[in-house]
């Protein structure tokens, strides 16, 4: 931690804490307490206007995701989804985090107009109701393996007055589904409120370090720059060496949301 909360200071990085979203943790409320706390001791220097009392700044957290889905026509399933959702946003309020990344739970490739319908009008009433009560917190859904943009897309849409909600682009989930980078970029960019990012072999979800793949970085930098998107974008890669490696690849390439040098 303290290599990493040096890195972050050196590159002027926040962190996405995703230690929260596992069922054993969001249980044991002394293992969240044990996991705040080792925290805090790393990010109280943080003096950012505005930050919370507990120092987390700017920080984001990846929500419960696993087996979560709002839509489920099953009320015990519907249910348990809905609670470990409201978990994540109480443990991101009471952090005083900035805001909480969770997954479409949308079954990639099924594409049955009722089914859609119901994932997004669920969602839609779901998601509205957590927005209102949770007004200090930003709610970002993100695309995992979905194979399409529109779909998520067309939920964005109907919630694009809720100010606190917006969709979170996982490059790599979108480059390993059937439609390109443009078109994943183009069709969100109205919606896009924070970004992931990690390198792949254009087949499996890996998490290599940015650069260390087969994805065109260039194209990416480009697209969001010409579609005008400013968000946050997490490197989410595993270990110190790996974000070391992805920062520096970004900086000396001038990936967004680094500075070009041409631009200097």
């Amino acid at each position: 931690m303290e290599r990493m909360c040096g890195l972050a200071a050196a590159y002027g990085c926040a962190f996405e804490y995703n230690d929260f979203y596992m069922a054993k943790v969001m249980d044991d409320s002394a293992e969240q307490e044990r996991i705040i706390a080792d925290y805090r001791k790393y990010r109280d220097g943080c003096s950012e206007k505005g930050s919370m009392e507990n120092g987390f700044c700017g920080d984001t957290m990846h929500g419960a995701f696993l087996d979560v889905t709002i839509h489920s026509d099953d009320p015990l399933i519907r249910d348990a989804s809905m609670l470990r959702v409201r978990q994540s946003m109480e443990l991101a309020k009471n952090m005083g985090l900035k805001g909480v990344v969770f997954h479409t739970g949308r079954l990639g490739g099924f594409r049955a107009a009722g089914y859609l319908r119901n994932w997004r009008d669920r969602n839609e009433a779901f998601f509205t109701e957590i927005a209102h009560q949770y007004p200090g917190q930003q709610i970002y859904m993100e695309n995992m393996f979905d194979e399409v943009p529109d779909i998520l897309a067309g939920l964005a849409e109907k919630m694009r007055d809720i100010k606190n909600f917006g969709v979170c682009l996982d490059y790599a989930h979108a480059m390993l589904s059937k439609c390109t980078g443009r078109e994943w970029i183009e069709t969100l960019a109205p919606y896009i409120r924070h970004i992931h990012i990690n390198d792949n072999d254009l087949q499996n979800d890996l998490h290599l370090a940015v650069g260390a793949g087969k994805l065109d970085w260039q194209e990416f930098d480009r697209l969001i720059r010409q579609c005008g998107i400013e968000a946050p974008v997490l490197v989410e890669v595993n270990g110190y060496a790996a974000q070391k490696e992805s920062l520096q690849y970004m900086k000396s390439n001038g990936i967004y949301p680094m500075e070009r040098e041409r631009d200097k």
